[in-house]
């Protein structure tokens, strides 16, 4: 319960600063550039040479994949039916095909499951999640913005993104039989930084002006993001025979509210930006409701 408490008070604190205290001009950017590029990777140093391997671990991966899959198939079958521009339906698919799984996921899979859950938390993220944006995400932000996706731009992304090289180092210090403890001792601090400070940053850019001609498509949206996507992973999971704490976790991970960097991808392309914000914004306060529910729900 205290560390759910600890991610709410961090989303609240953030959103009562940006409204009440005038910040600094740049704060979240700030905020959000040592979250992606040290305590996100110090974070992936620190667990992935201590996870073991199991052969459940395909599920959480895929999940994040079926997540968009999903979203795309679903919003570019019912954009055209309900007279959605392009910029509406590639916004959908992008902000409700991928989750917030690293600056949310990570924290409320620690605060529900611990250390176990988090390590899968970020199997989910590292390499389910982030590769779909980076690849997918990309490629249905050029074609609904009319814009030719690029491949060598693709794996660029991919290759110099600090959290995948640190993936990387940590795959290979596990083979090694892991850090040495005086690094170890580095990274778990370093990381631990991450929770605080991706809710208060999130809490800062909380964005929340629904419009009358937004509630269809924001509800279809997170009604597939929050109930409908967790309900067909949980049904590729339980007919596949994973269970335990893999089921869990890829499930809730398929949960978690629109991701940030979705929203922002949206901004750049020109997909519907309040809508898009819109749907961030109401997908962080639904979630901080509906994944605890999933938790009881799961067992």
């Amino acid at each position: 319960m205290s560390a759910l408490l600890l991610l709410f008070t961090c989303l609240v604190l953030g959103a009562l600063v940006a409204r009440l205290a005038r910040p600094p001009t740049g704060l979240a950017a700030g905020l959000n550039w040592w979250v992606i590029n040290v305590a996100l990777p110090a974070l992936v140093l620190e667990l992935i040479p201590k996870l073991r391997f199991d052969p459940q671990l395909w599920f959480p991966i895929v999940a994040m994949w079926l997540v968009f899959g999903g979203a795309w198939l679903l919003f570019g079958w019912l954009g055209p039916r309900l007279g959605w521009s392009r910029g509406r339906t590639g916004a959908l698919i992008l902000v409700c095909g991928l989750g917030n799984t690293s600056f949310m996921g990570y924290p409320m899979m620690q605060a529900l499951y611990g250390q176990p859950g988090l390590s899968l938390a970020v199997v989910a993220d590292q390499l389910g999640c982030f590769p779909v944006l980076a690849s997918a995400g990309i490629v249905v932000a050029s074609l609904y913005a009319g814009r030719a996706p690029q491949a060598n731009a693709i794996v660029r992304r991919i290759a110099t993104f600090p959290a995948f090289v640190a993936l990387l180092a940590g795959i290979g210090a596990g083979l090694l039989g892991g850090w040495p403890q005086p690094l170890d001792g580095v990274f778990a601090p370093l990381g631990a930084t991450l929770t605080p400070l991706a809710l208060f940053s999130v809490g800062l850019q909380f964005k929340f002006h629904p419009g009358e001609r937004q509630l269809v498509a924001a509800a279809s949206g997170l009604g597939w993001k929050l109930l409908l996507a967790p309900l067909a992973c949980w049904l590729l999971g339980t007919a596949t025979g994973v269970h335990g704490l893999v089921l869990s976790v890829g499930v809730l991970q398929a949960a978690m509210a629109p991701m940030v960097s979705a929203t922002i991808l949206a901004d750049e392309y020109g997909l519907d930006p309040p809508l898009a914000n819109t749907m961030l914004g109401a997908g962080i306060v639904l979630s901080l409701l509906t994944v605890p529910l999933g938790r009881v729900l799961l067992g």
